[in-house]
């Protein structure tokens, strides 16, 4: 198994020659919201992942194997819950208000200017089509903001900012 303890985002300051000819390997959101995994890149290599401890891999992100050899990461299309206005009757607004609902709930949420996607819930799903917004399944890559306390991208929780204790209790 090679072990990768390195990450460069975005392949930022390599040659396009190098990331070129870098092996790849197709990632979840699951999976590469976790700092230790293993996966198989395309040169059929196996891969012990051992990232700094709340680090999060995005697609576009290279990893660097104890041998020097580059893998570039992808983000593998999964199950996404696609919410969108209502075409007939909607305004962003109603977008802005569903992040709005999602967020509240700490759901992992992907924005984009004309659409929303999160991981599937019914629940949720139900809860946003009685708000009149469309909401389809489809097979996507999967994104989601970073949050405003994550360490290196992801949600980490462990956010300390002045709560006399920690149990979620802010304000909803």
């Amino acid at each position: 198994m090679l072990t990768i303890t390195r990450l460069i985002a975005q392949g930022r300051g390599l040659a396009a020659a190098l990331r070129k000819r870098a092996a790849r390997v197709e990632l979840d959101w699951d999976t590469r919201s976790k700092s230790r995994f293993e996966a198989t890149d395309s040169a059929g290599r196996r891969l012990g992942v051992f990232l700094p401890r709340g680090s999060v891999v995005r697609g576009g992100d290279v990893l660097v194997a104890e041998d020097g050899s580059l893998v570039e990461v992808a983000a593998a299309p999964q199950p996404v819950l696609v919410v969108r206005s209502c075409a007939e009757h909607g305004s962003p607004f109603d977008l802005l208000r569903a992040a709005y609902h999602l967020g509240n709930r700490h759901v992992q949420l992907e924005l984009r200017p004309d659409h929303l996607k999160f991981e599937p819930d019914p629940v949720l799903a139900e809860l946003l089509r009685r708000m009149h917004l469309t909401v389809t399944a489809e097979l996507a890559a999967f994104e989601p903001e970073a949050g405003a306390y994550a360490a290196s991208g992801g949600h980490a929780h462990g956010h300390d900012h002045g709560h006399a204790h920690h149990g979620h209790d802010h304000g909803h």
